[in-house]
């Protein structure tokens, strides 16, 4: 049996300026460790941010001349991996001794994608995982990820992972999450919705896991000025109302959800919950049926070019 406590961050990026929101973030971390959180989750693409109500001004069959601009901006807020802000990043972790999963829009060629980054209690970058599968108008600016990123962290309270957003809806997804035996299942969001509710319990029901979901509160005034959004220009509009939670393995919500502003939750999670739950539900173990389903997943990288020279190793696969 081991006992720790996590904390799910509620927050919104300072608006158009990636290196003041690395700092809040940093500053955001310390605050959570003031509270005595040894894990953290942020929200979906809180660094670089998240694109709520823009439309890039396209329209199908054509694009413009200011929805190109807008790109061009948007894509200068993302950042590299590692680099410089996964330095301060790292730096606030490891001041706090913490597990950090924050989401981030990682720039990577002329590509964005929206991706979660692990950082340990040293301050490492201890891996990352790009978001499989943009949803709707989320293909206009992010690109795919594969399967070379389901990276799982190893803690001292079992595996943590994240799963972004409406990932969670992929079923194979969330098996392959399972079967990694995830003990802390982080689901960095833009989903506000009564609904999101409903599946974060059921991920931690199906799962026998606990889940910590984080949200943005994201208001007009926190979005971007330089960038046309479809849904209000009033700064006092709220794009984005929160719904952070953390639930138990049986899918008892211990914290949240929270719709009154930014906010850090946290909650006393007991491992020994995990196996209390197993006891008559394991997913990949023995409430499966491998004779009739099974699921195959492919972690390698699917890059777009390789080079290779005749005769070095490797050079006829």
């Amino acid at each position: 049996m081991a006992k720790f406590v996590a904390a799910v961050v509620q927050s919104a990026p300072v608006p158009g300026d990636t290196a003041a929101t690395v700092d809040k973030a940093a500053a955001l971390i310390a605050e959570a460790r003031q509270r005595g959180a040894e894990v953290a989750l942020f929200p979906e693409a809180f660094i670089g941010g998240y694109p709520k109500g823009a439309d890039f001004h396209i329209f199908i069959g054509a694009r413009t001349p200011e929805g190109r601009q807008e790109y061009a901006r948007y894509q200068r807020r993302a950042i590299r991996v590692p680099g410089p802000e996964t330095d301060v990043l790292g730096q606030a972790a490891r001041d706090a001794s913490m597990y950090v999963v924050i989401g981030v829009i990682e720039q990577d060629g002329g590509t964005l994608y929206c991706t979660a980054l692990y950082f340990g209690p040293d301050g490492a970058l201890l891996g990352k995982h790009r978001k499989l599968m943009p949803t709707a108008a989320e293909r206009l600016c992010w690109g795919f990820g594969d399967g070379s990123t389901l990276d799982v962290v190893d803690t001292p309270w079992g595996p943590l992972a994240a799963v972004i957003c409406w990932e969670n809806y992929m079923p194979l997804l969330r098996t392959a999450m399972y079967g990694k035996g995830v003990a802390i299942y982080c689901t960095p969001t833009a989903d506000d919705r009564d609904s999101w509710v409903a599946t974060a319990r059921h991920i931690a029901l199906e799962g026998r896991c606990f889940v910590l979901s984080a949200c943005q509160y994201l208001t007009r005034a926190n979005f971007p000025a330089d960038m046309h959004n479809r849904l209000s220009d009033d700064g006092n509009a709220v794009l984005m109302r929160g719904g952070s939670m953390i639930i138990d393995p049986l899918g008892r919500v211990l914290a949240g959800p929270d719709y009154d502003g930014e906010v850090i939750l946290t909650a006393e999670l007991d491992t020994e919950e995990i196996a209390r739950g197993q006891f008559d539900f394991d997913p990949v173990g023995h409430y499966a049926r491998p004779d009739i389903f099974k699921l195959i997943v492919n972690e390698s990288p699917t890059p777009a070019v390789i080079f290779s020279r005749r005769g070095a190793p490797g050079a006829d696969a």
